[in-house]
């Protein structure tokens, strides 16, 4: 369950009232009550929902009541209780969407990961449903931190994920259009080449004054651009390329802030073919226009870079895109950062990027999670502009329950045994049991010629009494002895009446090895039939869970969920 602030806030709201109706302490019960009113769809998430209020309910009750009745009055103004929340239905209208074109961007320091699928996501669900076009676009032209092998994997993901990428742009492949856009704004004089130092620059710009460079003719701008391309000239730190805006502006990061800049990093696709690099604000607004871009979504914390794109698409007389801000998702328990994730790559710590205990796409994928399932838990997030916080376990159990209704109907059952014991029956009946490969829709198709031995798991077998009854899935009764096992009957009626312990088993298997979440492989027998199931198929394991066959040489399997 995702918490997000509107509804931290209201909680907050409901706990102050109580707390001010009972001397100052409130009761956990009646603002879950409160809540509930609000929103009926909470109660589903009731033991989270209780913690958070219990949480809030902590703070609140040590606070007086003279700081309790101010904060309460100041909530007053701020939460709408008005109407009740719904549950969003389907993605939100975007305004004039004939002919849209979108653009998702992330950089190549790595392959893509859950918060990029979120961006890409919602993106890729809003071309499908206004039959729109999506433009994949790789930033790198800030060479300090690419993985080159990025490039690949990226477009990798975006294919796999998403599905309907109509087009993929690397942005340092476009460097000569970028330089044609920068003079260009020079030549209108909406820019200008500063040497200013930073620090001189930034007392300019704190006193709201003009740097002498703004003053320079516009042929002297040209020179000084000239020389930031030359090999020979300006060297990195002496020279940038400023918007020519309003140094008065009252927000100071609008005030001619920066296009380009030098940087002497050798890049990794480019080599040192370019020492004048254009900065994110530039390159992006370039880009969105020569894409045709008219709809973009993207972060609240580049509310700034908007205005100043804003600004530049002015100066260049053409008219800005549709824009839309969405909330910051704050993962809890994620390894998300693509330095740290390479760094242990490197160490060995993980196996590569697509390691199973990482949140990246790739191993989401090799896992056996379905692109439709991250999609329907974007879904569920949709555009909003709250912030959102996200943890590790409530993330998979909602991608699992979206994954299980696309995978459950479709996967083929088998019986997997962790840690084999083998066990004799006296007096089993020797036989052809053909159970089904699905309960609903593939009868039959998994045949066993059993007898008197058979294979359970360690887990079942130290967990039986002397005495007791048990069923080998949908075979035959037997019961514990003092020196083994023996048979009773096969009526599944008669053993519900007998006992209550129903096992998988092995009558004949092979060796097989299943990865699990924490990096661990778990080793057994699997049946004979898995010889007839395809590599990467999706498969179930009784009383195990969902996997994917990663290797069928080896027989190895990765474990996907319950």
């Amino acid at each position: 369950m995702v918490f997000d602030d509107e509804l931290i806030k209201k909680i907050r709201f409901f706990t102050l009232e109580n707390a001010l109706k009972f001397k100052g302490k409130a009761n956990p019960k009646a603002v879950f009550g409160k809540v509930l009113s609000q929103n009926s769809l909470l109660k589903e998430h009731r033991t989270e929902l209780f913690k958070v209020i219990n949480d809030v309910l902590l703070d609140v009750n040590k606070l007086n009541t003279e700081s309790q009745q101010e904060e309460f009055a100041k909530l007053r103004a701020e939460v709408n209780l008005e109407k009740k929340e719904k549950k969003t239905e389907g993605l939100k209208e975007l305004d004039n969407p004939k002919d849209l074109v979108m653009r998702f961007a992330p950089s190549p320091s790595g392959p893509l990961h859950i918060g990029h699928a979120l961006t890409g996501g919602i993106i890729s669900l809003y071309t499908e449903k206004y039959n729109g076009k999506y433009l994949l676009r790789i930033e790198d032209t800030n060479a300090d931190n690419i993985l080159p092998e990025a490039y690949d994997m990226i477009k990798e993901d975006a294919d796999w994920a998403f599905g309907n990428v109509s087009e993929v742009w690397v942005q340092s492949d476009r460097m000569q259009i970028y330089y044609n856009y920068l003079k260009k704004l020079i030549l209108e004089g909406n820019a200008y080449v500063c040497t200013c130092k930073p620090e001189e620059f930034k007392e300019y710009s704190n006193k709201m004054k003009n740097c002498p460079c703004r003053s320079l003719s516009i042929d002297e701008h040209l020179q000084r651009y000239e020389k930031m391309l030359d090999a020979n000239g300006y060297d990195k730190g002496e020279a940038v390329i400023r918007f020519r805006g309003s140094m008065q502006h009252k927000n100071p990061a609008m005030r001619d802030f920066p296009l380009a800049r030098i940087n002497t990093t050798e890049h990794p696709r480019q080599g040192t073919r370019y020492k004048l690099w254009p900065l994110m604000n530039l390159s992006v607004t370039v880009d969105d226009i020569e894409g045709n871009i008219t709809h973009i979504i993207r972060g609240k914390d580049h509310y700034d870079n908007a205005k100043r794109q804003e600004m530049i698409y002015k100066a260049l007389g053409k008219k800005p895109p549709y824009t839309y801000f969405q909330g910051k998702i704050n993962f809890i328990g994620f390894e998300m950062s693509t330095t740290k994730t390479k760094e242990k790559i490197r160490q060995g710590l993980y196996k590569g990027w697509d390691d199973i205990r990482l949140p990246t796409l790739r191993a989401l994928k090799r896992r056996g999670y379905q692109p439709e399932a991250i999609k329907n838990f974007i879904k569920q997030i949709n555009l909003s502009l709250n912030d959102k916080t996200v943890t590790f376990g409530d993330f998979f159990k909602s991608l699992d329950a979206f994954n299980k209704a696309i995978v459950e109907p479709i996967a083929k059952r088998f019986f997997f045994v962790i840690d084999p014991i083998k066990i004799t029956v006296k007096g089993a009946p020797e036989k052809t049991v053909e159970l089904d490969l699905h309960p609903d829709n593939i009868k039959g198709g998994r045949p066993f010629v059993v007898g008197s031995t058979y294979y359970i798991a360690a887990d079942d077998y130290y967990n039986i009494k002397e005495g007791e009854i048990i069923r080998l899935m949908d075979n035959i009764n037997i019961k514990k002895e003092t020196d083994g096992f023996s048979y009773v009957s096969e009526s599944y009626t008669e053993f519900k009446d007998l006992g209550n312990k129903i096992l998988h088993w092995i009558n004949d298997g092979h060796k097989a090895k299943l990865l699990m979440p924490d990096g661990n492989f778990v080793s057994g027998l699997v049946e004979k039939n898995i010889d007839y199931v395809n590599q990467d198929e999706i498969v179930q394991f009784e009383r195990v869970g969902f996997c994917r066959l990663d290797n069928k040489e080896k027989l190895e399997f990765w474990f996907t969920h319950k």
